[in-house]
């Protein structure tokens, strides 16, 4: 199954930076089979994406629904990319 990873922050945000370090940890772990792709999109580039998120940036989409915010998990990020259906 392929699913696409899309991490929404914005430029200087430490914990976008920790985000992005998670999710390419992950995503390296499940090796060169995973059809994983991701995605990085700024908020301060689409006002409706700022309307929506700016109070709980970083925010992880996983196939354009909401994973998390603030913190990534990395267990649960990997599972929820490994899981059937």
């Amino acid at each position: 199954m392929s699913h696409t990873v899309t991490l929404l922050g914005k430029p200087g945000c430490h914990l976008c930076d920790d985000a992005r370090d998670v999710i390419a940890r992950v995503v390296d772990g499940l090796g060169a089979d995973a059809a994983v792709t991701v995605d990085e999109k700024s908020i301060l580039d689409d006002d409706a994406l700022y309307q929506q998120y700016w109070e709980q940036i970083p925010v992880v989409l996983i196939d354009g629904e909401q994973h998390t915010f603030w913190r990534v998990d990395e267990r649960r990020l990997a599972e929820a990319l490994t899981a059937n259906g």
